[in-house]
């Protein structure tokens, strides 16, 4: 069988937005053939197929959105994340 699938990732240090990356990748048969990433700003193609949605995506609504998700997405979750360990540790 086939299998597509998408990741979703919050990187960070502390929870500073300057110190968090968010990363949304996709894979086909587990190769990654695209990913966005909040520190290149867009989307980058890795296989035929990435490359061609990448440049239709980088020029459509969404690169904006995913442009938003690492304050809406990856800020609020990894302020808990941290006061959770802290409150733990």
């Amino acid at each position: 069988g086939f299998l597509h699938y998408m990741v979703d990732n919050c990187e960070f240090n502390s929870s500073k937005l300057n110190d968090i990356e968010f990363t949304e990748s996709y894979y086909y048969n587990k190769l990654e053939f695209i990913r966005f990433s909040s520190s290149v700003g867009k989307f980058v193609g890795y296989t035929e197929h990435g490359i061609k949605n990448a440049e239709r995506w980088n020029n459509g609504p969404e690169v904006i959105a995913r442009r938003g998700f690492k304050e809406s997405y990856c800020l609020n979750n990894v302020g808990n994340d941290v006061e959770s360990a802290l409150t733990k540790s």
